[in-house]
Order: structure tokens, then C-alpha cells, then sequence
């Protein structure tokens, strides 16, 4: 535990002022099974109704698939301009799908488009064999990367979301791969938003156009919509995980096993204009933003800039409220100093409250004084008592 040194208390120069209602107003009656409404910056939950129970997802399952692809690319295993053959088993795939024939090459970015957009079975299919050298494998990987995240009561059991014995999410748990793939992968929208698209089948019959339209009724109804993914079969009924951004608030509004196909964008919408009318986001200080000056004893410079490690934000109810934060920096800190050591913190406070912090660090290396700077503190000491 560090020793700290108050500095200071300021109001963050941003102050977010915002309408005076103190208290949030009721959330509506939703019709589904199960639902939830998270801020995906924060992570916060703003309201839910039997989120943890694990039920089948349908092709929301693709939201994994997909993260997986992304991450895939980012860590340098796949590339989107790589050629990807369709197995007899990918091509064989019912349900909502681009009739991909065995063979047949497409490019990685080409197929993930398709399952984006147009929630192509034979697309995520194949796509999870190219990445694990089969479904199955695939299937582990979408499970470790489920256990990792903290989805507590999903197990799956193909790469698509078909109806399966064990197939099963619960609302929650969508919520969180849905917020890991918005925050990590923000690209996705570039599919996620579109209506529609084309697609170009090769095959040995010569080649065709195909037409891509969004199963997401969300991005047409709603202007704020950026994703994010539909899903509906026998067993799962309809569910979406619904996604929007305004004024710098991200929403993710998850609902399943609702009764009709139209319902579950009209009862997002609801979850949605719910959250935005009620909540607020309250933005602490930048990342790498310098907030203090801080002393250094025995160093070649007497001062190091502490800068903000990590940005934060908080979700709080809509009201007359404003953010402010002290700074707290160690006792006697000393050279050497490394950038990117940790120095103190800033603390933020909303209504007297303490709400969260962020770690301060080094902005730069400090080294410790040499035999030159010892020798002329010592003459200004020396010249001073003369």
C-alpha cells in the first residue's frame, strides 16, 4: 500500500453537466425470456431480467465466431487477403447462409463479411475450420475464449449457432463477448451498419454475383445503431444483441427468446431510448495526459510529469452531478526513476463519493544525480550559509 501526499483537489476541466432529474426512471417491461442493458465502456449493467439463465443463443453464437476471426488477424495467424477453400462440410450448412459450394475459395475478409452482414452458417463454418483446422477445434477455442472472458454460463457446441444439444448463452454472457468485440475490434461496424453488399461466388459453373442484406432491422430503425447481431431458430425463438453509440455512450441491449421477429428490434429500441434518456457517462482524464509535476530526490532532474495510465470513465444516473479528483503522488520519491513507473494515482469523486481511480506514472526516465549535481548542491548549501 502506498504512502501518499495529497496535492490536490480540482474539478476535471470537462465538467459534465447534465439535466436535473435525480433519479432514473423506472426501465421498461421488456418481452422476452431474458434480457440486459450494459454499458460496454464501463461494462456497468443498467437493468436485466434472467440474465444468467443459459438459453439457447441461436446465430447470436457468430458474435464468438467473429471475435475469434478478429483476433485471429490481429495476432498475425490469418490475413484477410488469404484464400479460403469451402469443406464439403462448411458448404453442407443450413439455415441463413451464402450457398458457398464445396471448393470454392473466397477470401477471409469476403466470408467474415458474409457472416457479419448476412449471417452465413457456411461462411462462420468455414472460416472456423481455416482458422483451427476443424469446427471442433474451433469449438474448444470459442470455449477457452468464453472461460477467459468470464462467461460464466455459455458452453458451445458448433461455430454458427444451429440448434444443438448443450448449444447455450445466457443474455449476460452475450453481452460480454458482444462488449469485447465492440471495444477491441470498433472495425467491425464497418459490416455491422452496412444493409447491404455483394459477394462474388467462383466456382466451376464461372462466376456470379451474390446480394448480402443485414438481418439487423436495428440499423434501419434506429439511428444510433451500429451492430450487432441477430439470431432466431426453432429452440432459441428470436434474440439480438443489439448495439448503439451516442453522444460517446455505447449501449449493448441483448434479448432472447423473444416471441416474434419484429418484437425483439422494437423491445431493444425500447431498452435502448431507456438507457439514453437516463444515463450518462462521466469521462475521467486521458490516457498519457500530463496532471502533475511531481518532486524527485537525489535525481538529475528535479521533477517528473505524472501522466494518466489508463482513461476511465463511470456510469452514473442523469442529474445535476459533476466529476472532480484529487491526485496523490508517493512520499519522497526518489531517483532512479523508469518511464512508466508508477508514481501516485487520481482519484475521481462524484457527489463527495470516491467512484474509482487510475494509476499515475513516469513520463520520462530519470536518472540518479551524479558526482557534478552532488557537487553543486552542495556549494548552493555552502553558498547560502555564507
Amino acid at each position: 500500500m502506498y504512502k501518499y501526499i495529497k496535492i490536490f483537489t480540482a474539478i476535471i476541466s470537462a465538467v459534465m453537466l447534465f439535466s436535473c432529474v435525480a433519479f432514473a426512471a423506472q426501465p421498461p417491461e421488456v418481452e422476452a425470456q431474458a434480457y440486459i442493458l450494459m454499458e460496454a465502456q464501463t461494462g456497468n449493467v443498467i437493468f436485466e431480467k434472467n440474465a444468467d439463465t443459459p438459453l439457447p443463443p441461436a446465430s447470436v453464437t457468430k458474435v464468438m465466431t467473429l471475435l475469434l476471426i478478429y483476433e485471429s488477424e490481429d495476432q498475425g495467424k490469418i490475413k484477410w487477403d488469404d484464400e479460403v477453400s469451402v469443406s464439403g462440410h462448411a458448404a453442407g450448412m443450413g439455415g441463413s447462409q451464402i450457398f458457398l459450394e464445396q471448393g470454392e475459395k473466397q477470401t477471409a475478409a469476403e466470408l467474415t463479411k458474409s457472416i457479419a452482414i448476412a449471417s452465413a452458417n457456411d461462411a462462420a463454418v468455414a472460416m472456423a475450420e481455416y482458422i483451427a483446422g476443424s469446427e471442433s477445434a474451433f469449438v474448444e477455442m470459442m470455449n477457452k475464449r468464453a472461460e477467459e472472458l468470464g462467461m460464466k454460463n455459455t458452453h458451445f457446441v458448433n461455430a454458427c449457432g444451429l440448434d444443438a444439444q448443450g448449444h447455450e448463452m445466457s443474455a449476460k454472457d452475450i453481452a460480454i463477448m458482444s462488449r469485447e468485440l465492440i471495444t477491441k475490434f470498433p472495425e467491425i461496424t464497418e459490416y455491422t451498419t452496412k444493409w447491404q453488399d455483394t459477394i462474388t461466388h467462383r466456382t466451376a459453373k464461372g462466376e456470379s454475383k451474390f446480394g448480402l442484406t443485414n438481418t439487423n432491422r436495428l440499423i434501419k430503425w434506429y439511428d444510433s445503431a451500429t451492430g450487432l447481431k441477430t439470431g432466431s431458430t426453432g429452440n432459441a425463438k428470436y434474440c439480438l444483441s443489439g448495439t448503439a453509440k451516442r453522444d460517446g455512450m455505447e449501449l449493448i441491449a441483448v434479448i432472447m427468446a423473444c416471441p416474434e421477429p419484429k418484437l425483439r428490434f422494437k423491445e431493444v429500441i425500447k431498452m435502448l431510448d431507456y438507457g439514453y434518456a437516463n444515463y450518462m457517462l462521466l469521462n475521467g482524464e486521458p490516457t498519457g495526459k500530463i496532471v502533475y509535476e511531481a518532486p524527485v530526490f537525489g535525481g538529475e532532474e528535479d521533477t517528473v510529469n505524472a501522466v494518466v495510465k489508463d482513461k476511465t470513465a463511470y456510469l452514473t444516473q442523469k442529474g445535476d452531478k459533476k466529476l472532480t479528483s484529487t491526485i496523490n503522488i508517493k512520499k519522497e520519491l526518489k531517483a532512479p526513476i523508469n518511464a512508466g513507473d508508477e508514481i501516485g494515482e487520481i482519484i475521481y469523486m462524484c457527489d463527495g463519493k470516491e467512484i474509482g481511480k487510475s494509476m499515475l506514472t513516469a513520463e520520462k526516465d530519470v536518472a540518479a544525480s551524479g558526482f557534478c549535481k552532488n557537487l553543486k548542491e552542495i556549494l548552493k548549501i555552502w553558498l547560502r550559509g555564507n
